[in-house]
């Protein structure tokens, strides 16, 4: 069974930087590529970042360029979103999610991890 694990949220103040890490479990990652989404209360779901199988392409949502960095470490089976200069705006639930194309389209992913919580306050 496909299994996808979200760590690293918490409580951050303003400006402050977040590693968020997603495992899987029951494959490999590189099989897929990856996308970090996020959805806050009342709000839709949206796509923040995404990275290719082989990790040579990555793709971000305007919101986060230059903030948020997207990488692999094949040997841990993992993928990372890097965040830095976070804002209150920033405060979701993020989620990781498994599919065949590196875009940042909800539909175009298959397998979805259960989320972690990121809250940007002073």
């Amino acid at each position: 069974q496909l299994q996808l694990v979200e760590s690293g949220g918490g409580l951050v103040q303003p400006g402050g930087s977040l590693r968020l890490s997603c495992a899987a479990s029951g494959f490999r990652l590189d099989a897929y590529a990856i996308g970090w989404f996020r959805q806050a209360p009342g709000k839709e779901r949206e796509g923040v970042s995404c990275i290719s199988g082989s990790g040579r392409d990555t793709g971000y949502a305007d919101s986060v360029k230059g903030r948020f960095t997207i990488s692999r470490d094949h040997g841990k089976n993992t993928v990372y979103l890097q965040m830095n200069s976070l804002k209150a705006e920033d405060t979701a639930i993020y989620y990781c999610a498994a599919g065949d194309l590196h875009t940042l389209v909800v539909s175009d992913y298959e397998y979805w991890g259960q989320g972690t919580q990121v809250t940007v306050s002073s």
